[in-house]
């Protein structure tokens, strides 16, 4: 069972970077034209997150990897019974990375908007169907005594986990404007801060009333603990970024993000995937797991490998630390180079 609850822990951990790091790439793509206001805006806003976007998504990779390897079970009943709902977030993260690779290949101004629209539509999109994935999960689904999900997709519409969607959407943003405020300089690290100042009192209310919620269907003492402090974590980011210490506001940001994600997986343990049929029919750490001898090997794979992508992250973004202006921004060309 040590191995088991390892497992747990270690998958918990790489949903808790993902949302982390993704959470404020997110932010970003959603906010391109509203903090990105005419074309060099919209390009310090990518360039913010041009180096490291496509490395945060090896966290989802690896996080769905152990999950397969660790606890088959888990990942056969969620990737059936979210069968529908994990191919449109599949679809939207195809065409934002494809919209990040294709916006600076063409030479107009119409092909940069439809591309900008990619980035932002599944930006959006992402934002709130993680959450309202999520939301279910900690909530339950219809899983029968064969661990089949039984339900439809519009049960995994139902009121929480759309609150839940709610609340990563707004956090998403605020986590991505504070990003902004601490990557950027003069008219666009302003807009970034107004909006963030605006923002956060917003998602703060819609987390707590989402914490409040979560501890009626599946509260422990871990998960409220870890729900208060991601509300006060809001509000400290909030208040650090209204008094201008954004380095410090990012770091609230990201505490809170994390510690509501920590609060999903707190309020399961030991389940993995709760039933709402039967408490016997959920899936756990013990039924749903792999042998012990896969998870050994699993173990020392992790134990080479690990730190070594994350040393390598952690350099590539201190390398990328510095601030972006629009001035080091070159005009876009309007028409294919002659040669």
């Amino acid at each position: 069972m040590f191995l088991n609850n390892l497992w747990f822990v270690l998958i918990a951990i790489l949903w808790i970077g993902y949302f982390v790091l993704e959470g404020f790439d997110f932010g970003v793509g959603a906010l391109l034209r509203i903090v990105g206001k005419d074309e060099k805006g919209r390009r310090v806003l990518i360039n913010t997150i041009g180096p490291v976007w496509d490395a945060n998504e090896v966290w989802l990779l690896t996080a769905g990897g152990a999950t397969f390897a660790a606890f088959p079970e888990w990942y056969a009943s969620m990737f059936s019974g979210f069968y529908l709902a994990l191919v449109l977030i599949l679809v939207l993260l195809i065409v934002r990375g494809v919209a990040f690779e294709y916006r600076g290949k063409g030479h107009s101004d119409t092909w940069r908007a439809r591309w900008d629209l990619s980035i932002l539509v599944t930006s959006w999109g992402l934002a709130l169907l993680w959450g309202v994935a999520f939301g279910n999960v900690v909530r339950g689904v219809a899983l029968n005594a064969e661990h089949e999900y039984v339900g439809t997709f519009l049960d995994l519409l139902n009121p929480f986990a759309l609150l839940m969607g709610l609340t990563t959407l707004l956090l998403f943003l605020t986590h991505g404007s504070v990003y902004l405020a601490l990557k950027t300089t003069q008219e666009v690290r302003e807009r970034a801060q107004r909006l963030a100042v605006r923002l956060g009192p917003v998602a703060l209310v819609v987390m707590a009333v989402a914490v409040v919620w979560q501890q009626f269907i599946r509260g422990t003492t871990g998960s409220v603990v870890l729900g208060a402090l991601a509300v006060v974590a809001m509000l400290a980011a909030v208040l650090l970024t209204r008094a201008n210490r954004d380095g410090w506001a990012f770091l609230a940001s990201a505490v809170s993000t994390g510690m509501l994600v920590t609060g999903w997986f707190a309020s399961i343990y030991p389940d993995v995937f709760p039933s709402t049929i039967n408490p016997d029919y959920s899936l756990n750490i013990e039924n749903a797991a792999s042998t012990p001898y896969t998870l050994t090997v699993m173990s020392w794979i992790a134990l080479l490998f690990v730190p070594l992508i994350l040393g390598y992250q952690a350099w590539s973004y201190w390398i990328f630390r510095k601030r972006i202006s629009t001035k080091q921004i070159p005009e876009s060309p309007t028409s294919v180079p002659s040669h």
